[in-house]
C-alpha cells in the first residue's frame, strides 16, 4: 500500500484554491479549476510526483539546477510542465508551484486572488 501522506497534503493545497474541484484521469487524481487540470499526482515511475504547468522557460532552469526535484514529465512536458518529485518535499516549493500552475490556467479574475509568494 503505497504512503498516502503525500496526496493528502498535495489535496489540501491544491483544493485550497478558488473553485478549485479534484477529480480522476488516467486512474491518478487530477485538480482542476473550471475543467482545466492545473496539478495532477502521478505514480507511474513508482515515485510520488506532482505535474503542474510552469512559466515558458521555467522548465529549463528547474530541471538543469535540481534534477533530483524536479523533471520534464511524459505528454504534457513539451507544453513546458514540469514534474516536482515529492519524496522529502520541501512544501513550501510546492506550495509556489501549485499556486504558479494555478494563476497559469484559471481565469484572470480567480488567478488574481492566488499570491505566488511563499
Amino acid at each position: 500500500m503505497p504512503d498516502d501522506a503525500p496526496r493528502r497534503r498535495l489535496r489540501a493545497i491544491c483544493l485550497a484554491l478558488p473553485e478549485a474541484v479534484e477529480q480522476e484521469a488516467w486512474g491518478d487524481p487530477t485538480w482542476r479549476v473550471r475543467g482545466r487540470i492545473f496539478t495532477m499526482e502521478k505514480r507511474g515511475d513508482g515515485r510520488v510526483s506532482a505535474w503542474m504547468k510552469a512559466p515558458p522557460g521555467a522548465q529549463e532552469v528547474l530541471v538543469a539546477a535540481d534534477p533530483e526535484r524536479f523533471f520534464v514529465p511524459p505528454y504534457v512536458g513539451p507544453r513546458g510542465w514540469i514534474g516536482l518529485r515529492l519524496e522529502d518535499a520541501d512544501w513550501d516549493l510546492v506550495v509556489a508551484h501549485v499556486a504558479t500552475s494555478y494563476r497559469l490556467i484559471a481565469p484572470k479574475r480567480l488567478a488574481a486572488l492566488v499570491s505566488t509568494e511563499r
